[in-house]
């Protein structure tokens, strides 16, 4: 058994290295006679089998009308392959570089945006071992489609070649391609509900409003109505000469300070500090609250927003990534 299966991973190997060179990655693909194969289904080889039949018997028994029939099936497979081929010839795969969140245990889905100028049908898309993307019709204008794939664990998530499929369109021929959009996607660490571990607070603040931001003069936040008693100094004039109103400007700065979520130095119980921290993040996150993280040789400035909150859930979820990269 073990020598069999050390067989098929060198062929796959083997298989996977013939592939990369046919078939180089790239974040765009269209196919074309170089990366599209074709071989008969069962349904095409039992239709061959019958093309023989009836031309052994209408040989034998000199019946023109059987081995005509023998032949116009025999047509009708060579107009299949031909047909099939061009199904899939000029179809484009391209993907998109933002992706929605993902936290581990959850199905990740990956964006593709697929266009062909001949137009093609029942297109099959999916990643090795996962649920199929059924495409009924791809057409010249740009469509967009989802593709699952599980992800059991944090980490850098690798998914590999797409296999695109088709049996248009009569079933008799399966013609597909391997192709590789250089996919990768980060899937943050599970959020596991946990006591908030902060650090570095002022012992006069409250940790729900520590670095939460307050009306100041640091940091521009928006327009709002004119109050009667406002100073001149607050107005937006530049608003005002456009016929908008009376607006004043508001500002705010961050309230005591930022706050810090650390790491457990129980290595032994990494992923559930990991995943706890991920639920302090999203919790700080969606509370506007100004944080930066710390982990042994990472840290992240205190910081807010959108883009703040994923690059710290990406660090979370890059740590000891060999530990939580998951290939599929």
């Amino acid at each position: 058994m073990k020598g069999e299966q050390g067989i098929k991973q060198r062929l796959r190997k083997s298989f996977g290295r013939w592939l990369s060179r046919r078939i180089p990655a790239s974040s765009n693909i269209t196919l074309s006679h170089k990366s599209i194969f074709i071989l008969p289904t069962g349904f095409g080889f039992s239709w061959l089998l019958l093309v023989v039949i009836l031309f052994v018997f209408g040989t034998n028994y000199q019946n023109n009308l059987v081995m005509g029939l023998s032949f116009l099936l025999f047509s009708v497979f060579n107009t299949c392959i031909i047909y099939s081929y061009k199904n899939l010839a000029g179809l484009s795969l391209t993907r998109l570089t933002s992706v929605p969140d993902t936290f581990a245990g959850q199905l990740c889905y990956v964006p593709i945006l697929h266009s062909c100028p001949n137009e093609a049908f029942e297109i099959y898309l999916s990643f090795a071992g996962q649920q199929v993307e059924i495409i009924k019709k791809v057409s010249a204008e740009t469509g967009e489609s989802s593709l699952g794939i599980n992800a059991p664990v944090r980490g850098c998530l690798r998914p590999g070649r797409i296999k695109v499929e088709s049996r248009f369109p009569l079933g008799i021929c399966r013609v597909w391609s391997h192709v590789d959009l250089n996919i990768e996607q980060i899937v943050f660490a599970k959020p596991i509900k946990a006591n908030l571990a902060l650090t570095n607070i002022d012992t006069d603040n409250n940790i729900d409003s520590a670095g939460k931001f307050v009306s100041g003069v640091d940091e521009f936040s928006g327009l709002k109505q004119y109050v009667e008693g406002e100073s001149l100094k607050q107005i937006a004039w530049k608003q005002l000469a456009q016929g908008r109103g009376m607006l004043t400007k508001e500002f705010q700065q961050p309230h005591g300070d930022p706050l810090w979520i650390t790491l457990d130095n129980n290595d032994y119980n990494l992923e559930v500090n990991l995943s706890q921290l991920s639920w302090q993040v999203e919790q700080l996150s969606s509370k506007q609250q100004i944080f930066g993280l710390k982990l042994p040789a990472v840290t992240v400035a205190p910081n807010h927003g959108e883009q703040h909150r994923i690059n710290v859930q990406t660090q979370i979820a890059l740590y000891h990534q060999q530990q939580g990269m998951h290939h599929a």
